[in-house]
């Protein structure tokens, strides 16, 4: 086997190697354990009605539920199946237009998500912020660390629109306000992604928001323009700017697989209209506060009434239902 030849931590790609074995071995692991399960449940089953035994019975319904949320684990992570959709991800969301409504929304979702992620004992790490003069953000991007990430939230990139009554509308008016949610994977050593010096435009600036004197004192913040796309990422999550270098180089890389796998998925007419582009048109979820509690995804016509336990970040019932499209 590969992985037992000794030389294997000398090949720049070994991590992701033993990545795809883990992941491999976790899958196997799953499915012995649904066969396990069927076979007690079955045993269970045959002495609880040869004894009409009510207590095997309620074990045998608790038997049930727990095979039930591992199998489907399994299978949604077998519909998972894109290169990249093991991989951890990078989340920017954007106000839209509307000031303080916008920005205010668009810290809702960003809490939404990183609540999502706490729940899946997932790592989050903010990367860049900018925060809005009376209340939410303008933007922020978030690195997002478990495994299949991406594959689990690919989907949630378009424009998410709230309707409210504005807490911030003396006259207690209803407000629609728009946010744009951008979702791209982590690029492992598996992915080959080939930049240009020439290609890039370096500044560097000085950090705002939260940190302490340090940040508004030294140019630590990086920003880079990769010019034959027009793409732009930023980083000051760390004092040191060579390591915000590392990160903001990191995110253009996985913002240039995502835009290249976009172009040609569009080529082959594998996505539909709705996902061609990214923009202020391409509405995939609307959240209604107000006249009625409703989150309803426009692309799977799932939807929820309970819009605290959403916004908390209980999700999975839109991720899941995503992965179907």
């Amino acid at each position: 086997m590969e992985s037992e030849n000794p030389e294997i931590w000398k090949d720049p790609k070994a991590k992701s190697l033993f990545q795809k074995i883990k992941n491999i071995e976790n899958k196997i692991k799953d499915f012995e354990t649904i066969e396990t399960n069927i076979e007690y449940i079955k045993e269970l089953l045959n002495i609880a009605v040869s004894e009409n035994n009510e207590e095997y019975f309620e074990q045998l319904v608790s038997e049930s539920n727990k095979l039930l949320i591992i199998s489907n684990k399994s299978r949604l992570e077998n519909l998972m199946s894109e290169t990249a959709d093991p991989n951890n991800v990078f989340l920017e969301i954007h106000a839209g237009a509307g000031g303080t409504e916008s920005q205010d929304w668009a810290e809702m979702l960003l809490r939404m998500y990183i609540r999502w992620s706490e729940k899946q004992n997932a790592k989050i790490l903010l990367l860049q912020e900018t925060r809005g003069e009376e209340a939410g953000i303008k933007s922020s991007t978030v690195k997002i660390e478990k495994n299949y990430a991406y594959g689990w939230l690919k989907r949630e990139s378009g424009i998410h629109r709230l309707v409210r009554i504005s807490p911030f509308d003396s006259n207690k008016r209803r407000h629609t306000s728009f946010a744009s949610v951008w979702v791209y994977p982590e690029i492992d050593d598996k992915i080959e992604i080939s930049i240009n010096d020439s290609d890039l435009r370096i500044d560097t600036y000085r950090a705002s928001g939260a940190g302490g004197q340090h940040v508004n004192t030294t140019d630590s913040a990086v920003r880079i323009k990769h010019l034959p796309t027009d793409i732009v990422v930023q980083c000051q999550n760390d004092r040191s700017q060579h390591k915000n270098k590392a990160y903001a180089m990191n995110m253009l890389k996985s913002r240039i697989y995502e835009y290249e796998l976009q172009k040609r998925k569009e080529k082959e007419n594998v996505i539909n209209d709705q996902k061609k582009q990214i923009g202020w048109g391409s509405q995939i979820r609307s959240y209604v506060l107000h006249p009625y509690k409703l989150i309803k995804d426009l692309r799977s016509n799932h939807e929820s009434s309970d819009v605290n336990a959403i916004l908390d970040g209980e999700i999975d019932g839109f991720l899941e239902k995503s992965l179907y499209l």
